[in-house]
């Protein structure tokens, strides 16, 4: 299974969004920090979950982090999140 795969995986999981994208910008850090060859280590979400209703952004970013996981996390180098309801 790929990163992004794991990534929407996981966050389905958690949140059943109404709306997910997790598009792998890796490419275009090429040549800049944490950047991998092959891609999979720059990702930018945009997610629309209920979940997030009463949160905060730094709650909602947290509960992102805390779903995904220490050992998923461990394994990209950028990870930018849009979260609504």
């Amino acid at each position: 299974m790929t990163r992004t795969q794991e990534i929407e995986t996981r966050l389905r999981e958690a949140f059943a969004p109404s709306e997910l994208l997790v598009r792998d910008d890796s490419e275009s850090h090429r040549g800049h920090s944490g950047f991998q060859e092959g891609g999979e280590s720059h990702f930018h979400v945009v997610m629309r979950s209920a979940e997030f209703k009463d949160r905060s952004r730094l709650q909602s970013h947290r509960a992102v982090h805390a779903a995904l996981g220490a050992d998923l996390i461990g394994r990209i180098h950028a990870l930018s999140l849009d979260l609504g309801t």
